[in-house]
């Protein structure tokens, strides 16, 4: 049985592996899902300043290089990612965001150089994904503040096009909505309203990488 560790930023993309993706990924054959938070010191979990942290806490999982039983991935946003990332000067030279975090991505596995671990990069960030549709927002939020949600869905076709500039970013759309928004209390709550089939139809990158998830796990 393979084991599949997922590489996570905060307690937000934790618990989002735990009860959004995860159910989704044993339904697909992915018995054991385990996410892991970045090691940042010896006590320390959590958060990514730091490209040394994470590429740590990947090579620790991996340090055994005869366990063909786990697969390792990365779920870590684009948003003010660290300028110490593998390639970073040359990926944001490339002429769009798109390309600028695949080239990112492809530096990164070519910096743990290991063929059991996965990268991936969220374009741009993880409230990207709750702009999949407004039924999160919908949910949990005043309707003057789900109509304005409601805009922001209507406008991209793919929310993953919804752009990182310091003040458009979706988190930093949220807020402008809604000064209250609380990634770590609400973000999941939103997600499941979302629900993980909508986020995959409407989000090609993420649905792409789950999908290799799945494969790398049946091999």
């Amino acid at each position: 049985m393979k084991r599949l560790n997922i590489v996570v930023e905060g307690q937000t993309e934790q618990s989002f592996v735990n009860e959004v993706l995860a159910p989704y990924l044993r339904n697909n054959g992915v018995s054991l899902i385990i996410p892991r938070l970045i090691c940042t010191s010896k006590t320390g979990r959590g958060g990514l300043v730091n490209y040394h942290h994470l590429h740590n806490t990947i090579k620790g999982l991996l340090s055994n290089p005869h366990d063909g039983n786990i697969v390792v991935s990365s779920f870590v946003d684009f948003f003010r990612i660290p300028n110490n990332m593998p390639g970073y000067d040359e990926a944001m030279r490339s002429g769009d965001d798109l390309q600028r975090v695949e080239n990112l991505q492809q530096a990164l596995g070519e910096s743990i150089a290991d063929r059991r671990f996965i990268p991936y990069i969220q374009l741009h960030e993880f409230e990207a994904l709750l702009f999949s549709n407004n039924k999160g927002f919908e949910y949990l939020w005043e309707d003057d503040m789900s109509s304005k949600t409601k805009s922001i869905v209507d406008s991209f076709e793919n929310p993953e096009d919804i752009n990182s500039a310091p003040e458009t970013a979706p988190s930093k759309r949220l807020l402008a909505i809604n000064q209250k928004y609380d990634k770590v209390l609400e973000g999941n709550m939103i997600a499941l309203e979302v629900g993980i089939n909508e986020m995959l139809a409407k989000c090609p990158r993420f649905a792409e990488w789950v999908s290799r998830l799945i494969t790398a796990c049946s091999e």
